[in-house]
């Protein structure tokens, strides 16, 4: 086992700068092989999954503990930002869908939380999950790849605005009917006339479409674009060496650089989590609406 993990590590030495990059981005997937195209059903990516379905239950679990420390008395600093974040999101539902938000809040309030666990996951410094594997290669195991933020595969965030699509087909049905929703599909935007059924069905089908792609696709290429900053900047820091030193250049161009991309992302790991959770409200919202 000892000498399979010097190889490992004399495989990553001798890495180009390109090879480095494209060994953090590759997923760990169920065949070993990986995607020959946009959509590819017979590959699973096993560590998005994974990463997604462990920050969905971590919000969860964050959300039960603050319903059950919430008091009737001085709150803490915990149930305080709770509370903010839990009347945001409330007040932006109230204003955006005018109908039964019964389901709806909690919704917005579960993807705002879960999203910002995803994107968090980018702070992770990105050679610790080359060390983790290692790691586990030492007992038996055996994990060739390992991407950590879900958010960066485009099957997750374009999985989660489909989703959202769904529920506005179905809001869209359960708000005017089936007959009155393909009513709207032939009628809007252009009026009721026979011979405008065509155009209004194309712009309502384009639209439809341009929602599910566009909001899978804002997420993915903003977080996609900050992990690759942090691959650049660990990089200039030489960590695998590339036969370069660390020395005052691997220092500021690793430490510094990186400290002060990882705290300017945060603005991003927020905002993105904020932009996705008010789209979805605006995107029920009118399925909510009569035209």
């Amino acid at each position: 086992m000892s000498s399979e993990v010097n190889q490992a590590h004399e495989a990553i030495e001798k890495m180009t700068p390109t090879a480095y990059i494209s060994e953090h981005l590759q997923n760990l997937t169920s065949t070993g092989a990986h995607q020959a195209s946009i959509v590819d059903f017979s590959v699973i990516n096993l560590d998005t999954i994974f990463w997604a379905s462990l920050m969905g239950l971590v919000a969860v679990f964050i959300l039960l503990i603050a319903a059950r420390r919430a008091t009737p008395g001085v709150p803490g600093r915990f149930q305080c930002l709770v509370e903010m974040i839990v009347e945001m999101v409330d007040t932006q539902a109230k204003s955006i869908v005018h109908g039964d938000r019964t389901f709806i809040a909690p919704l917005a309030l579960f993807v705002f939380f879960w999203i910002i666990l995803l994107n968090t996951l980018d702070l992770i410094p990105v050679d610790w999950v080359l060390g983790v594997n290692q790691f586990i290669g030492n007992f038996g195991g055996h994990v060739p790849h390992n991407r950590l933020v879900p958010t960066t595969d485009l099957n997750a965030t374009m999985g989660m605005s489909l989703s959202v699509l769904v529920l506005v087909f179905f809001y869209s049905f359960k708000v005017k009917g089936f007959g009155g929703f393909l009513h709207e599909l032939i009628s809007a935007p252009f009026g009721a006339k026979w011979y405008l059924a065509p155009f209004n069905l194309a712009l309502n089908i384009i639209e439809y479409l341009a929602k599910g792609v566009s909001l899978g696709m804002r997420l993915f290429g903003n977080m996609y674009a900050g992990e690759l900053v942090f691959l650049l900047i660990a990089l200039l820091g030489s960590v695998w060496t590339f036969n370069l030193d660390l020395t005052l250049f691997g220092l500021v161009g690793h430490v510094i650089a990186g400290s002060a991309w990882a705290i300017f992302h945060i603005l991003v790991i927020l905002l993105q989590a904020f932009i996705f959770m008010m789209l979805t409200l605006v995107y029920i919202g009118q399925a909510h609406s009569h035209h």
